[in-house]
């Protein structure tokens, strides 16, 4: 599965670069150039279409090893098959268990195809928050319940709650929702800077790719792998001083495809203390944190939380007398400090152990609220 994992990540960078070249290239006949403005750091105008290469990265090799499980599986004795004379264990082993995913990956490229779709149309005319918000609750719930066609849970938390019809299953239904919309605009509010929002999401994904290793989910972390190969290679045009933007086209679908990874991805074993389930919200902390003390600001003010300004975290650290890639580095290094830990709940999940982790994480977002308060902000 290790060389399964690698080709679908070297794959995934090369046609994500290949995507991102063709998409900045024709970015002005699209129309889908971001202008300089008061809330932008750019100060020339620059293409902002950068997730249609993210998205082609991930989409097209996941289509082709949905081809290739299809006819490896159809007619076929695995038990003797071989390619090039050589017996495949490994694939052999495995198979069965991908062609049984094999629905649900096609429903999650659908779901994220069209929230791809709608990032590329608030790209190319801003559509009004409120519109854009209810479409992406729509796309989440289509997830969720189609989801539960193929198996209950498929893309459901707390589970344990119960299956349709009880009242908990409505409730596991409503917070898997809010938790993949809440984390697809965590993303998308963080695609505020050159290579933020990419690298970070490139940081979320490493950290669930180890946890998915340690519970041996393969079908989990192939697509991480193809998710981080796909980021890495838009990461080549996006990383300080950024020649494209990915624009909600991509930010959005970073957010939703974690999302609906973090939900496949179990946490929690029998005979364990159940602290591992919190291991997301570890992980996904800063982009949370950001979310979060940007809306409540936005509220104090008198505004929607979904428009715009320069009150993140990473424009803080700008008027700090940062530079753009200094500030960049600096919330890699604290979604790094605070997720690199976060797989060890799966292995020591007792309470000791959760509580240190939970006063690391504490200590960590104290020290972005000390940076956030220093000085006067008033943007």
């Amino acid at each position: 599965m290790l060389v399964g994992g690698a080709a679908l990540f070297v794959l995934a960078f090369v046609l994500s670069l290949i995507g991102t070249a063709l998409a900045r290239r024709y970015a002005r006949r699209l129309g889908l150039m971001d202008a300089p403005g008061q809330r932008k750091v750019h100060t020339v105008a620059t293409p902002r279409n950068g997730g249609i290469g993210i998205f082609w990265g991930f989409a097209i090799p996941l289509v082709i090893a949905l081809i290739a499980i299809v006819v490896l599986t159809h007619g076929h004795d695995l038990a003797r098959f071989q390619v090039f004379g050589r017996d495949l264990p490994d694939v052999v082993l495995h198979l069965p268990g991908m062609r049984a995913h094999a629905p649900l990956l096609v429903l999650l490229l659908m779901a994220t195809f069209g929230i791809h779709l709608l990032g590329l149309l608030d790209d190319r005319k801003p559509l009004d928050p409120w519109p854009k918000l209810l479409a992406q609750l729509a796309i989440a719930a289509a997830l969720v319940f189609v989801g539960e066609s193929f198996g209950a849970g498929s893309f459901r938390v707390l589970t344990f709650l119960g299956n349709f019809p009880t009242p908990g299953f409505f409730v596991s239904v409503l917070c898997s929702v809010l938790w993949i919309v809440a984390l697809t605009n965590a993303f998308n509010f963080l695609d505020n800077m050159d290579g933020l929002s990419a690298g970070v999401a490139f940081i979320c994904a490493a950290v669930f790719l180890i946890a998915a290793c340690i519970n041996g989910q393969w079908f989990v972390a192939g697509l991480l792998l193809t998710l981080m190969g796909s980021i890495l290679g838009f990461l080549c045009f996006n990383f300080p001083p950024a020649s494209i933007f990915m624009g909600d086209g991509g930010s959005m679908i970073l957010g939703f495809i974690l999302a609906a990874l973090t939900i496949r991805t179990t946490y929690y074993q029998p005979g364990r203390a159940p602290y591992a389930v919190l291991m997301p919200l570890f992980v996904t902390a800063v982009p949370l944190y950001d979310l979060v003390i940007v809306s409540v600001l936005r509220l104090l003010k008198g505004r929607s939380p979904m428009t715009g300004d320069t009150n993140h975290f990473s424009h803080r650290l700008t008027r700090h007398g940062f530079s753009t890639r200094s500030a960049v580095l600096i919330i890699y290094g604290v979604t790094l400090a605070t997720g690199i830990a976060a797989p060890l709940l799966a292995l020591h999940s007792d309470a000791t152990s959760a509580a240190l982790l939970a006063l690391q994480l504490l200590g960590m977002l104290t020290v972005i609220a000390v940076l956030e308060r220093v000085g006067e902000h008033t943007r």
